[in-house]
């Protein structure tokens, strides 16, 4: 899946060009002439756009949901209890798929929009989704680091002042597969392990950080990528909506959205993405607590 670098603005000469005397360096700073260069979303109104696209797909993605979850409530029968279900502390396995389902479809339609209305039409391309050999050996390394070190350590300063920390920290993963038979939890984990890690990538980091770095891009070299990659982290944090969670979730959405800006590709971040819930994954099914759990 090749992704079109961020290529410098034509008349701008950029760092590792022709003529310049160096090469291009893997994973250094965009191009002058803006964080994106000449990429998708080209002005400011084009990003302004992805932005309003990528927040119908969102909210249209929760809408969907609870179709989809009352159509197999429906189909099974169990639409008379459907308010009970969906609010235990472990709903069923059908239950979670369905929800994930229906908000795929909004963040995936979100994404293919945008490319087709304010971009060039491939959605590979214009959200930068490409893995290469270095990604393989990198983003694991950053989602299992991120789960086991950096996470703990954010919330080390909170254990004296939140009782029971680390039982409702972990609430969010056991909501989601705690308590379920070996093959629903296997269904779950392989999803949100392998498919959710794509999808949120897309939105998130591909769509969203793109339209930011275009937004903010007149800040300056360095404070526009870098308020960009702070605000892709914080609305990742706050679209869980999980407040506990929100310090954890956000800082590790920046560790994403910059490997993403570093690399101009996503898959880095799919990758620590899928790494970091594959630590919850095996923390659930072995009796052990997940620190967190990114899903929707």
């Amino acid at each position: 899946m090749p992704a079109e670098p961020y290529r410098s603005v034509p008349g701008v000469a950029s760092k590792g060009s022709a003529g310049s005397g160096q090469a291009p360096v893997p994973g250094a700073e965009p191009p002058r002439g803006g964080p994106l260069g000449d990429c998708p979303p080209r002005t400011r109104g084009d990003a302004f756009a992805w932005l309003l696209i990528g927040a119908v797909g969102f909210v249209g993605g929760q809408l969907v949901a609870l179709v989809v979850v009352a159509l197999v409530a429906a189909l099974l029968g169990q639409l008379h209890q459907l308010s009970h279900l969906t609010s235990m502390a472990v709903p069923p396995g059908w239950v979670v798929v369905s929800e994930l389902a229906g908000l795929w479809s909004g963040f995936v339609a979100a994404v293919v929009l945008a490319s087709r209305l304010r971009g060039s039409g491939k959605v590979a391309r214009d959200m930068g989704l490409a893995i290469r050999p270095w990604d393989l050996a990198v983003g694991p390394v950053v989602g299992v680091a991120c789960q086991l070190l950096l996470v703990p350590l954010l919330y080390l300063p909170l254990e004296p002042l939140v009782p029971h920390l680390q039982q409702r920290l972990s609430g969010p993963a056991n909501h989601l597969t705690g308590g379920f038979p070996g093959a629903d939890l296997a269904v779950i984990g392989v999803l949100t392990v392998l498919v959710v890690p794509v999808v949120e990538e897309l939105l998130f980091r591909g769509l969203v950080l793109r339209a930011c770095l275009r937004v903010l891009g007149s800040w300056g070299r360095r404070l526009g990528p870098a308020l960009a990659i702070v605000s892709t982290g914080v609305l990742f944090g706050l679209a869980h909506a999980e407040m506990l969670e929100l310090l954890g979730l956000a800082v590790f959405g920046m560790v994403l959205a910059w490997l993403a800006y570093r690399t101009r590709r996503l898959g880095p971040g799919i990758l620590a993405h899928g790494a970091f819930n594959l630590v919850a994954v095996v923390a659930v099914a072995n009796g052990g607590p997940a620190v967190l759990w990114l899903h929707h």
